[in-house]
């Protein structure tokens, strides 16, 4: 035994920092022992304690250089960024041809451990990652981002895909961006062959202030730094920070060249102008290849507290863009010869975002299976399959919803013991429990998906829909109303209308919800339940030939419809909500049977005796 422990590898997961001196053997040849004496000075005073504060302790020293290891990635960066600028400033007064400057490389990975030194793929990695790095600079790959992202107070630039020295793969790279440096600077350096504009990458530009006054200009830029912090929250995106984008407030613009120096697909500009006693925001996305605007949106309110509508302006906004920018990347995916699991993603959502009808779900679906085919561990396709599973079993476009619904719980939970801060799987886990009579607790998570994404508007129709199920119905419409005012133009708005729908018929306030249900049919056509409890509002009603042509709308669109489905979904005991579902029943048996032997519904029985549930939306 005591063998087998002197024979076992020690391993470990370590964030490996790699450092030179740039051009040090140029240096050295001019004055080695300055050379020496200066280096050795900058160790002492700026790179020991930096490493040492961070946790970190450094390897071994390589001559021009040293191997540093740190127990996380953010630990590694600010020791990194720190050492860095207290390098900078003890060699200021340097004459520029015989100052000292490291390049750092970043990574994380499993290493082997010796007492005095590691080894492994992954030292490898940092190592090349370094020779990447621009002299005082820093190059981390993408496994380290995606641990430091947002967490150490710089900015980086993607400087994509790049072929390392024997590294049989290419590593994705990004380089810490440094104000002192000019964007140029960095367009050079990220332009080098093989860097690409990664997915959903954008920058905000600072928007213009058209006529008005020191207020207002602190309004504007306020909205651009909002859009900069909300646009980083949407999944997968890369947004420069603001410090760059800011580079370019006043100077003339050309796009195009904007895409290319920052490596971004997409600009969003825009411009607010006051006049009189109204105010006009006005935004365009572009795509920053092509030049073609993709979208365009304006606001023009009354005039109000400037910073009271920030919010709101932001929130819009945010809602907007995070639409048009998947729908931009499903274009551009329909068009790659050789997809990969996010090109796919993206198309299911496109696809998704069609409606609920069962070819819909089913094709989407696909897209999202073939994404987990290719890449088992891409969270946002689970989350995305997962919403599939709700929408089935919502929807009733199954005759057993409970297995539809253990399964996206399943997954849903195991994407959060990957990504615990993941906002929408927290909704999507929401979803499932609202829907199996666990309405508190859905509500609960809700809300924490509003904590990590406020704009994450379609959690404010899911709380409305929720208490509908516990007898508060009368507080579903300022709900929905929220969701609205973030996301007017939201692609499940539909589905947003037709809760407030369902809450009116509960309360029985039958025109108001016919009235609301026919907008959901205006706003998407393909969504089955919206036509259904439109056709039990209007028997209500008294108009049965109407209530006629809503079910067989609905049963076109998904023609398994059954009294038997509806029965199997009962997502809540409440006493209130199941004397309100009594209201559908009657609608049912006046507008979908209407006295009819075989009703449209597929049941040839005296239905009034079968219980009925009003749990039928996504």
């Amino acid at each position: 035994m005591a063998q087998e422990r002197l024979g076992r590898v020690e391993r470990r997961l370590a964030a490996i920092l790699a450092a030179d001196v740039a051009g040090y053997s140029r240096l050295m040849h001019h004055d080695e022992e300055a050379t020496h004496t200066k280096l050795t000075a900058l160790l002492a005073e700026a790179v020991d304690p930096a490493i040492t504060d961070h946790s970190g302790r450094i390897v071994k020293n390589t001559g021009d250089g040293f191997l540093a290891e740190f127990p996380s990635a953010v630990e590694a960066v600010r020791a990194a960024v720190l050492f860095q600028s207290r390098v900078k400033e003890l060699t200021s007064n340097d004459v520029e041809e015989r100052r000292i400057a490291f390049r750092v490389g970043i990574n994380i990975s499993d290493v082997i451990v010796e007492p005095h030194d590691i080894f492994g793929d992954g030292v490898n990695i940092a190592a090349r990652l370094e020779s990447l790095a621009q002299p005082g600079g820093i190059c981390i790959s993408s496994s380290a981002y995606d641990y430091v992202r947002g967490k150490v107070g710089v900015d980086f630039i993607d400087l994509g895909e790049r072929p390392l020295k024997n590294i049989d793969r290419a590593v994705r790279s990004y380089a810490v961006i440094w104000d002192d440096l000019s964007t140029s600077s960095w367009a050079q350096w990220a332009l080098r062959p093989s860097s690409s504009p990664p997915r959903l990458s954008i920058v905000v530009l600072p928007f213009a202030s058209l006529g008005g006054g020191p207020e207002q200009e602190y309004f504007v830029d306020g909205v651009t730094e909002a859009l900069t912090t909300d646009m980083s929250r949407i999944s997968g995106a890369f947004v420069i920070g603001r410090h760059t984008a800011f580079t370019y407030k006043g100077a003339t613009i050309n796009l195009k060249r904007i895409g290319r120096e920052l490596n971004v697909r997409y600009v969003l500009e825009g411009s607010v102008q006051r006049s009189g006693n109204r105010l006009r925001v006005n935004a365009q996305l572009v795509d920053s290849e092509s030049g073609s605007h993709l979208w365009a949106e304006r606001f023009d309110k009354p005039l109000a507290d400037l910073f009271d509508m920030q919010d709101e302006i932001v929130a819009r906004l945010a809602g907007a863009l995070n639409a048009e920018l998947i729908a931009a990347e499903a274009r551009r995916a329909q068009r790659s010869v050789d997809p990969d699991a996010m090109d796919l993603y993206f198309q299911g959502v496109a696809i998704a975002n069609r409606g609920t009808a069962p070819e819909h779900l089913t094709q989407a679906r696909g897209f999202f299976e073939g994404a987990l085919a290719l890449d088992p561990g891409c969270i946002d396709a689970l989350v995305a399959r997962a919403g599939l599973d709700e929408a089935a079993a919502a929807a009733l476009l199954t005759d057993d919803p409970a297995p539809r619904l253990a399964l996206a719980e399943a997954t849903i939970n195991e994407v959060l013991s990957l990504a615990p801060q993941h906002a929408l799987a927290h909704l999507r886990l929401g979803v499932v429990q609202v829907l199996t009579n666990r309405v508190p607790e859905g509500i609960a998570e809700c809300e924490r998906a509003l904590v990590l994404d406020r704009n994450l508007a379609h959690a404010h129709a899911w709380i409305g829909l929720a208490k509908v199920y516990i007898g508060r119905a009368g507080e579903t419409e300022a709900d929905v109303q929220e969701a609205l005012r973030l996301s007017p133009r939201d692609t499940r708005s539909y589905i947003w209308l037709m809760i407030v729908g369902m809450a009116k018929f509960h309360l029985g306030a039958y025109g108001e919800a016919a009235v609301c249900l026919r907008r959901s049919i205006e706003a998407n056509r393909n969504h089955p339940l919206a036509h259904f409890w439109l056709a039990a509002a209007l028997a209500r009603l008294g108009a049965i030939d109407e209530a006629k042509r809503a079910s067989r709308a609905a049963l076109a669109l998904n023609p398994s419809f059954s009294i038997r489905r509806v029965r199997s979904h009962l997502p809540s005991d409440n006493p209130i909500y199941l004397a309100g579902r009594a209201h559908l029943y009657e609608g049912a048996e006046l507008g979908w049977g209407a006295g009819a032997v075989t009703s449209p519904l597929g049941q040839s029985r005296h239905y009034g005796r079968l219980p009925l549930s009003s749990g039928l939306l996504l």
